[in-house]
Parts: structure tokens; sequence; C-alpha cells
């Protein structure tokens, strides 16, 4: 049985945190959050105990930890883990500056710990079955790749202003899913176009909430990625290759799979609101996988240099859309 701390009890903490409690292979011994109130309400939902943030990653009675915590203690939460011997499962990002990123991955294989990072959407049953049929050919050699992601509503502005800007919040998950389906072949260039279309507080922070990234690999493979802030229809998540020999593609998951055909045309109801509802089933396999690396001392994915990888691309999309240039990696 794996003993679990997870250390944040906000949103993306009761997820993960729900989902250990009720593993078969692991049992969570203990919820830290500096607000005590979300701390208590998680520890009661499951049957774990509070402990203090500052302790429990030393704690002999923890196998691993998930930091679920806010972005600017990521880093240094992971090196803590991994000098206490702990697995650490880390959400995205590892930090917002790719030197930090560096400096902590160094710090996780001297110490020669367990990490992976929160790319959840790797684990979407749809998702994953599209890549393992680009992996086994059906498609041919990939050409083009589309991804599309767009949010119900924008969050407040006073989220913005620690976000790090929509490229390294929003779209680092859609550049983690490029090189994810693009098969080891790393992209080379990046161009990014963005603006203020959705919410002008948005702009008058430094941010867009609109944008698209054209990027072309080493084998010059192109991926079209398309971010807005603004969906009206509900959470916007669709993904398609387009190969040699074909094309593939994930679509939207609707709230029912009923449909109405009459005189006036074909309805359906409306996609899923967002993304605790939409990628449930993701992060609970997102945790079987991480799980069963520390079961088998067997390594895991997305590895740290993933989250570097993908940070890397965020710093280059938000560069070329600042000067209007593409960036070279």
């Amino acid at each position: 049985m794996i003993k679990i701390a997870v250390l944040g009890a906000g949103r993306i903490g009761r997820i993960h945190g729900r989902n250990a409690a009720n593993h078969p292979d692991a049992r969570l011994v203990a919820v830290a959050d500096p607000h005590d109130p979300s701390a208590q309400e998680l520890a009661a939902a499951t049957g774990a105990e509070v402990a203090s943030l500052d302790a429990v990653v030393e704690r002999a009675d923890v196998d691993a930890i998930l930091i679920c915590t806010p972005t600017t203690t990521h880093a240094d939460l992971i090196e803590r883990g991994a000098r206490a011997g702990k697995a650490v499962f880390c959400e995205k990002p590892v930090d917002l500056s790719s030197s930090r990123i560096e400096a902590c991955l160094s710090v996780v294989e001297k110490a020669g710990s367990l990490l992976m990072i929160g790319f959840n959407r790797r684990f979407d049953p749809n998702f994953a079955s599209l890549r393992r049929r680009l992996a086994e050919g059906e498609v041919g050699e990939v050409e083009l790749v589309t991804i599309l992601s767009r949010d119900p509503g924008p969050p407040p502005v006073s989220y913005i202003a620690t976000s790090g800007g929509l490229f390294r919040d929003m779209m680092i998950h859609d550049l983690d899913m490029a090189r994810f389906l693009l098969l080891g072949d790393e992209p080379v260039e990046v161009h990014a176009v963005g603006s203020a279309l959705v919410d002008p507080a948005i702009g008058k922070a430094g941010d867009v909430d609109t944008a698209a990234v054209l990027l072309k690999t080493a084998k010059g493979r192109i991926v079209q990625i398309s971010n807005s802030r603004r969906a009206t229809y509900g959470y916007d998540q669709r993904v398609e290759v387009h190969g040699s020999k074909g094309m593939i593609r994930a679509g939207n998951i609707h709230r029912t799979t009923v449909e109405v055909a009459n005189a006036a045309g074909i309805t359906a109801d409306p996609v899923q609101d967002f993304f605790l509802e939409r990628y449930a089933d993701a992060y609970r396999a997102e945790l079987d996988s991480f799980l069963a690396a520390v079961k088998n001392r067997s390594p895991c994915e997305p590895t740290g240099r993933d989250g570097l990888m993908a940070q890397r691309l965020a710093d280059a999309a938000t560069e070329s859309a600042k000067s209007g240039r593409p960036v070279r990696l």
C-alpha cells in the first residue's frame, strides 16, 4: 500500500486527493494546505489527517507526494521531496522559468527520485487511443496536427497576474499534446499570435485571451494550435492528425449521447462544461500510471524533461507573440 500526502487542497488537490483515497493500491495519509478550512474539508472527506506543509514532505510514513500547490512553490517542493526520497507527482508547470526547471531537474536526477508531471490530457482515453493508433501507423506518417482548446469563459484578472500568461498557463497543455502526438519529432520553430478579444481587462493586464500557434518540426511537420478563453457552447477540446494514409481525430464529449432529428434539423446536447468533468477519467488514469511506476520502481511519463520542453515552447510562443516574429529553438 503506497502512502500518499497531498500538498494543496484546492480544486485540483481535491481531485487527486479523492482519487488517491479511493485507489486500491494507495492510502491517503495526510493533507497539507496553509488554508486550514480547505485542508480540513478534504481530510474529512477522505479519512486522512491534516498535516503541516513544512513537515509532511519529510514524514517517514509518506511514500509519495502529490504537489497541487500554487506554481511558485512547485520547484522547491519537488526538490524537497526528491531529497527526502519520495516519489513526486507535480501538477504542471514545474516553474514559470525554464532555467529554474533545469536546476530543479538536476536535483531530482542527483537524488534518483521518481518525478511525474501532471499533463493529464495524455491520459484522456480518447487522446490516448488516438496516439496509440498513430504509433501503430494507422494513418501513415504524421504531416499536420491540429489542436483546438477553448475554455467556456476567462479566469478572473487577479489570476492572470500570476499565471505566466496564456501560453504558459493554458496552451502549455496543448504544446505538450503536440509533442505527444509528434512521436519524437521535436518542434524547432514557433510562430505565435495573440489578442485580447474576450476581456479587455486581460489585455490591460498584459496578457491575451485568444491565440494561435504554428509549430514546425525538424522533419517539416506542422502543428496548428488554437486557444480561446471563450466558447459559448462549452469546453471545446478537439484533436485532428492528418497523415500520409489518412486522417484521425478525437472530438468533444457531450453531456449525453441523445440526438433529436426533426424538420428543423438534428440537435444534440451541449458539450461538457469544463475540465473537471471532461478529464475526470484522465485524472484517474494519470494517478494509476504514477502509482504503478512507484509500485514497480519503473520509469513514468510525462517526465520532468517533458515539463521542461513544454515550458520552452511556451516561452518561445510568448516571445514570438510579442515580437511578431518566429522563434527558432
